[in-house]
């Protein structure tokens, strides 16, 4: 019997001015042709560390992640901290030679370029650092003091494996880690995010630009000219959070829950940064449509297979769109999500027989904790319609 599974989809349009907020290597903002135009697209990878960095944003910074090579480098430096800040107390010498040893299990260190630093980037909490030293039980001192070959047979008896493997911060819960040289600590991601692309089609302009000398009062010409591309966009953005999968990275249900809530708000808030001083370009989203499911995710993108055309603005029709696509794909598949949520600022009445009425977004925060939390305690989540009928 298959373990039950719950998927929140966050769906969201939203509109950049001019902007290039996630560019190629030669400098213009990455692309794809869609339904045979060519739409802006912003890459999933870029949303997820967007996404990622506002999370963090809220959270205190023991509690944080962090994605590095450094991973010698910080466990030397809590090594040689004082006892009473949590370290062990050790000589930098001292330190950085019983770090080695800790981490020689994780394979992470044999194929790196730099002796401090580890092959690749390496996902973990700053708490599993702290519980590193813990494993040391007041023997690092002890240890560091041993020859080469027993140092290393000393750390074989501990479990640092084990530790990395468990304790995950939210970050890494959320996102995931894939080690390859040591599977043990690979995390399943609870989370899946597309690439965000224009509902439209657009094209790239060039910005050109001049900066002047202020010191150079003789010459009246430019001191610097260039050129910036950019493009301006409707976005339709699309992640989904398995909250099964959520539970087994964290184990506690009411950190589950907060966590998916904490998401939610941080995906819809989150921008890109690329040239942001330049265009700040930070708005926030026309619409975030949240979907409950229990089988399985449906991405909406299809919506947009025929770009949007509108003549006073691409927001309002690409809401319609979206609304259609919605409504179509359950009636035609027989998958409707069992609850639908939305804060807009579209009108029609489509979109609110479609959607719902819209939520403020604190009170859609509010609903799908409390939707989720229900099936963390075993609770069925009730259909909409069914909902409603009892309700009456």
């Amino acid at each position: 019997m298959s373990k039950p599974t719950l998927f929140v989809e966050v769906h969201i349009l939203q509109s950049l001015p001019p902007s290039n907020v996630n560019r190629d290597d030669s400098g213009t903002p990455k692309q794809a042709v869609y339904g045979g135009a060519r739409r802006a697209r912003v890459s999933s990878q870029a949303w997820k560390r967007a996404a990622r960095t506002e999370y963090a944003r809220h959270m205190p910074e023991a509690d944080r992640a962090t994605r590095t090579k450094r991973i010698a480098t910080l466990l030397t430096e809590r090594l040689a901290r004082p006892a009473a800040e949590g370290g062990a107390g050790l000589t930098g010498e001292q330190a950085g030679r019983l770090a080695a040893a800790l981490l020689e299990p994780l394979g992470v260190t044999k194929s790196a370029k730099k002796e401090d630093q580890s092959a690749y980037l390496l996902f973990f909490g700053k708490k599993q650092l702290d519980s590193l030293v813990r494993l040391l039980d007041g023997r690092a001192a002890e240890l560091a003091a041993l020859a080469d070959d027993d140092l290393k047979n000393e750390v074989k008896q501990l479990s640092v494996v084990q530790t990395l493997s468990t304790g995950h911060p939210a970050e890494v819960a959320l996102f995931g880690r894939m080690v390859a040289d040591l599977p043990a600590l690979n995390v399943d991601a609870a989370v899946q995010v597309a690439h965000a692309l224009s509902t439209h089609a657009v094209r790239t302009e060039f910005d050109y630009y001049t900066a002047v000398d202020d010191e150079n009062t003789d010459d009246h010409g430019a001191g610097m000219i260039g050129t910036v591309e950019f493009n301006s966009s409707t976005l339709y953005r699309y992640a989904v959070l398995g909250v099964h999968q959520l539970r087994d990275n964290l184990t506690d249900a009411e950190e589950t829950r907060d966590t998916a809530v904490r998401f939610i708000d941080a995906f819809a808030r989150s921008m890109p940064t690329g040239h942001q001083n330049s265009f700040a370009h930070r708005t926030l989203p026309h619409l975030v449509l949240l979907t409950i499911r229990t089988d399985q995710p449906v991405n909406l993108v299809s919506a947009y297979e025929e770009p949007v055309t509108g003549i006073t603005g691409l927001a309002s029709e690409s809401v319609v769109r979206l609304a259609d696509e919605l409504k179509a794909v359950g009636e035609t598949w027989g998958n409707k999500p069992l609850q639908t949520l939305a804060t807009y600022t579209a009108e029609g009445d489509k979109i609110t027989e479609v959607f719902g009425s819209s939520l403020a977004f604190p009170a859609l925060l509010d609903s799908v904790g409390a939707l989720v939390g229900q099936w963390l305690a075993g609770g069925e989540i009730t259909p909409a319609e069914k909902a409603e009928a009892d309700a009456r």
